[in-house]
């Protein structure tokens, strides 16, 4: 997807809680990890194991990621599944955090749903049964990454990212549900139909991938050791937040400054 344009400031604000502040609030840890590979209890039992690098020495917070996941899963205007943090700057460069659902290995908001509603594909995308959800909100107050929302109302109105960063292409959530990202599951499991490799292939990989002008984002199977996460994270230092939690995040940190680092 070719950028179109930055996120405004306004907008910046309403998703962001910028500085140290917002973060202390979130108590994001950053831990910093030389293997090259997860730890053998990450890796699911399915076929694949999808996972996403981001680079934050590339993140140069414009936004265009949060804003195509608003138009691909039709969020409502005031919810945010990628949401994004600005840090302390590392040698005068600024450098931001996105943080959307981790997908977590041993997932909190699995395990406290009383039914079942949260699960864990065998692929390790954390998932939704909205039939399911009774709405309540065990899921959203057990996750530490504080990815999950909740629609308190029925989203009827238009959708401000739709057309001009992408097109839904998945139903509404009904009110009364919590939701979250899915690593927009519905174009990795419609690509493999067709043949065609996530995060290589556009029409299969995570719209925030495809909408990232700098090439920060990066998703992928770390079952293949020659993709493009697999050799990213053998070739960086890298991180996960809150890792100390036992959670097994997949979502993987490039620091910023890391040549600086090692």
């Amino acid at each position: 997807m070719t950028a179109k344009k930055q996120l405004s400031r306004r907008d910046f604000v309403n998703i962001s809680l910028v500085g140290a502040g917002g973060l202390a609030t979130l108590g994001l840890a950053r831990q910093v990890e030389q293997a090259a590979q997860p730890e053998a209890e990450h890796t699911p039992a399915g076929r694949h194991s999808w996972a996403m690098v981001i680079d934050q020495s590339k993140c140069n917070g414009c936004g265009n990621c949060v804003l195509a996941c608003k138009a691909s899963n039709d969020v409502p205007p005031d919810m945010t599944w990628n949401a994004l943090y600005q840090q302390a700057p590392v040698a005068d460069q600024a450098v931001y955090l996105p943080v959307a659902c981790q997908h977590c290995a041993h997932a909190p908001c699995v395990s406290v749903c009383p039914v079942k509603a949260s699960y864990v594909r065998d692929d390790g995308i954390v998932m939704m049964n909205y039939d399911r959800c009774i709405g309540c909100r065990y899921c959203q107050v057990a996750c530490p990454y504080g990815a999950r929302t909740f629609n308190w109302e029925t989203f009827n109105g238009p959708n401000p990212a739709v057309p001009e960063w992408g097109e839904p292409d998945v139903p509404r959530r009904p009110r009364g549900v919590a939701e979250k990202c899915t690593f927009c599951v519905q174009r990795i499991d419609r690509g493999l139909a067709l043949g065609l490799t996530p995060g290589v292939d556009e029409p299969a990989t995570p719209a925030c991938v495809n909408a990232c002008p700098q090439g920060a984002r990066l998703f992928g199977d770390l079952n293949d050791l020659d993709s493009n996460v697999s050799r990213a994270l053998a070739a960086s230092p890298h991180y996960r937040l809150k890792e100390e939690l036992g959670t097994g995040p997949r979502v993987y940190y490039l620091p910023a400054g890391r040549a600086q680092e090692s």
